[in-house]
């Protein structure tokens, strides 16, 4: 499973801090989609998918989140809570997302534009095709 931590250059003084990412350089795709998830309630669980092609790096701005990530063989639990740090994901990785704090909110750059067909939105069919995938 290919995720890791990017860490962001930070700049601030006593105005406040500044983060700024550049795909080529922290990200390492091009950017086609930005989003971002808010206003989720306490006790709820989000994504349940996984994508055939598509790479993300997903950072909460603000508050904090829990990342679960699980590849078909093995799963990682990933706390973000910084806003200079964000998530690499890497394609055929299943990920949830839960235990959100008040106010969170989870920034999500994307390599392709939406397209439902690169999703796998059953766990089962998952682990079925990661399975062909990798024989």
């Amino acid at each position: 499973m290919e995720v890791k931590l990017v860490n962001f250059q930070q700049h601030g003084d006593e105005r406040g801090h500044l983060v700024a990412v550049e795909e080529g350089k922290e990200i390492p795709f091009t950017i086609k989609r930005v989003y971002y998830i808010y206003d989720t309630a306490k006790n709820v669980r989000r994504g349940y998918h996984a994508h055939k092609s598509l790479h993300q790096v997903l950072f909460c701005v603000n508050g904090a989140c829990t990342i679960h990530l699980d590849d078909g063989e093995e799963c990682k639990e990933v706390r973000l809570d910084k806003p200079y740090e964000g998530l690499y994901i890497d394609n055929l990785t299943w990920r949830e997302m839960y235990d959100f704090t008040d106010g969170a909110v989870l920034m999500v750059l994307a390599s392709e534009l939406y397209n439902e067909d690169d999703y796998i939105r059953n766990y089962q069919e998952f682990i079925d095709y990661v399975r062909e995938v990798r024989k």
